[in-house]
């Protein structure tokens, strides 16, 4: 990639980056946040030929009817789930690996799990290419969570299931937070955020959303 090429993408970023603290829903103001969101270059996740199109603000097909997030929906729920450097997390939903990457720079381990198989590859391989060496990649069945590797700090949930799947609460820690879109597909869904407090969870709505849906082995939600 050519030098003024990269430096054009740097100045989308900026631009994209920017208009984040402008914007009348969803502001993002915290600055670990934004570092992180200028930090991590999207054209790198989105398909070739929508790679003009990378720093737009709206979500993107990735293949396998899935999509990658707009940019400030998941700068937005990063800030949410307000990570810690300490934070190890697990992210149910890997898609592009895009949302990892951000995450990435901001806690110490991230453990993102992925149902359809080749975007699990593909995520992992563009994600060791930039040198994410603290995000950990599974292709499984995001319902079961990833127990071996519990207790989290925090949950980040991009794909929505009708229910709070239990195996997700039950490897929170206590004091832990979840951000989780919950509704039925092709519906507007309500983005939660789930505090573990005394052994129980406590919700919060924090924004309608419109999320692809949780596939797989489904078990009772809460």
């Amino acid at each position: 990639m050519s030098r003024s090429t990269m430096d054009e993408h740097m100045q989308q970023r900026r631009d994209l980056v920017e208009s984040f603290s402008r914007a009348a829903d969803v502001r993002i103001t915290d600055n670990r946040v934004l570092n992180a969101m200028l930090a991590i270059p999207r054209h790198r996740f989105v398909p070739e030929d929508l790679q003009e199109h990378a720093y737009d603000d709206r979500p993107l097909p990735i293949g396998h009817d899935q999509t990658i997030s707009q940019p400030s929906l998941v700068a937005f729920m990063t800030q949410e789930l307000k990570p810690q450097p300490t934070d190890r997390v697990l992210e149910i939903g890997t898609g592009s690996g895009y949302q990892a990457a951000v995450l990435s720079r901001l806690v110490a381990d991230v453990y993102s799990i992925e149902i359809v198989q080749p975007l699990a590859e593909r995520a992992a391989k563009t994600l060791e290419e930039l040198g994410c060496k603290n995000v950990h990649i599974r292709a499984g069945n995001g319902w079961l969570g990833w127990p071996e590797a519990a207790p989290f700090d925090a949950i980040m949930v991009t794909c929505a299931p009708d229910a709070v799947p239990p195996a997700l609460a039950d490897q929170l820690r206590e004091g832990g937070r979840m951000v989780i879109p919950v509704g039925p597909e092709n519906q507007v869904q309500e983005l939660y955020l789930l505090e573990k407090r005394g052994g129980k969870i406590e919700r919060r709505s924090i924004l309608p959303v419109r999320f692809v849906p949780m596939t797989g082995k489904k078990k009772a939600g809460l």
